[in-house]
C-alpha cells in the first residue's frame, strides 16, 4: 500500500459523533475510482480531536467500505499508552498499516520520540509509517533521529511534507540514504505531488484524493508513468485549489468542498476549529469552477 496514491478522506461529524454513513460514502467513492490505498484518521481525518470511541466508529465504517483497498490508520495521541491502545484498535478493525506522528503538548526530545516509535512497533504486528508533519505537531525530525527510527522493526517508511522549493529531488536523495529500499518515502502537500512523483517519491499521500479520487489517480498515474507534461498539466488545473490550501489549510477547504458537493452534511469541524466563512466559501466555489472539478 506504500506505492502510488493513498487517499485521505475527511471524518464527517455530527452532533452525536462520527457520521458513519457519510464516511462510508467517501470511502466508497475512493474505491469506486480504483484507488487501492486509503489513509483513515489522518490530519484531514481530525484524529487528535476524536475520542477512542469516535476513532473506532470511523475505523469500522472505513474498513467495512474499503473493499479490496488497504487501510492505513492514524494512531497519534499525546500519551504512549493511548497510542498503543489506538494501534490495537486499528489492527483489530483490519487496518493494514499504522500512521504515527509525534503528538505532544510539552515539547518532545529526540530520545522521547525515538522511544515512542520503539514502544509502538514493539506492540504492532503491521507496518508503522513515520509521519513528519512539523506544521501541526511542532516537532522537526533530524536526519540522525530518522536513521535511528528507520532501523526499528516494522517501520514501513515515512510521509514527509513538501521540501523547500527546488529541493524536492535532493531531499529524496537524502532520505534514500536513511531508509532502506524496502521502506516507503512518500510526500504530502498536494500542490507538490506531480514534481515529487516525477522525482521518484514512492507514494502521494493526498488530501484532494479523499474528495476527487479519479482526478488524483489521473495525476498520480501520469507521474508514476513518467509522463511529465501530462502530470504537470493535470496538477496545474487545480492551481486555484492549491492556492486555497496554502491560504486556509487543506482541511478547511476540503470540508467546504465536501459540503458544496453534498458529500457530507454541514460538516462541523471539531471546536475550536472553525470552517470557512462565506467569503472564503465563494472563493472555493470559484476555484472548483476554474479547475473543472465542480461537477
Amino acid at each position: 500500500m506504500f506505492e502510488g496514491l493513498c487517499a485521505f478522506p475527511l471524518t464527517p461529524l455530527t452532533e452525536d459523533g462520527v457520521d458513519q454513513a457519510a464516511l462510508a460514502g467517501l470511502v466508497g467513492r475512493i474505491t469506486d475510482a480504483g484507488v487501492k490505498s486509503i489513509g483513515i484518521l489522518g490530519s484531514t481525518g481530525v484524529y487528535p480531536y476524536l475520542s477512542r470511541d469516535e476513532r473506532h466508529e470511523a475505523l469500522e465504517a472505513a474498513v467495512a467500505s474499503a473493499g479490496d483497498a488497504s487501510v492505513m490508520c492514524g494512531i497519534g495521541a499525546v500519551r504512549t499508552r493511548d497510542v498503543i491502545a489506538n494501534a490495537e484498535d486499528a489492527q483489530e478493525a483490519g487496518a493494514s498499516a499504522l500512521l504515527l506522528a509525534p503528538v505532544s503538548y510539552h515539547r518532545l526530545t529526540d530520545n522521547e520520540v525515538y522511544g515512542l516509535y520503539r514502544d509502538v512497533v514493539s506492540a504492532s504486528s503491521v507496518p508503522v509509517l513515520v509521519y513528519d508533519t512539523p506544521g501541526t505537531t511542532g516537532f522537526s525530525f533530524t536526519d540522525e533521529l530518522l536513521e535511528r527510527i528507520a532501523r526499528l522493526p516494522r517501520i514501513g517508511g515515512i510521509k514527509v511534507p513538501p521540501p523547500p522549493a527546488g529541493t524536492t529531488a535532493s531531499r529524496l536523495a537524502e532520505l534514500r540514504g536513511i531508509f532502506s529500499p524496502e521502506q516507503s518515502i512518500g510526500i504530502s502537500g498536494d500542490w507538490e505531488s506531480a514534481e515529487a512523483l516525477l522525482a521518484g517519491y514512492g507514494v502521494w499521500h493526498s488530501v484532494i484524493a479523499g474528495i476527487f479520487p479519479r482526478y488524483a489517480l489521473e495525476l498520480a498515474d501520469a507521474a508514476m508513468a513518467g509522463s511529465a507534461g501530462t502530470a504537470r498539466e493535470t496538477s496545474r488545473r487545480s492551481d486555484p485549489i492549491w492556492a486555497l490550501f496554502k491560504t486556509h489549510g487543506s482541511l478547511r477547504v476540503v470540508s467546504a468542498i465536501a459540503e458544496e458537493l453534498g458529500l457530507t452534511g454541514a460538516f462541523g469541524l471539531p471546536r475550536p476549529l472553525q470552517g470557512l466563512d462565506e467569503e472564503a466559501r465563494s472563493e472555493v466555489r470559484a476555484a472548483l469552477e476554474l479547475s473543472g472539478l465542480d461537477g
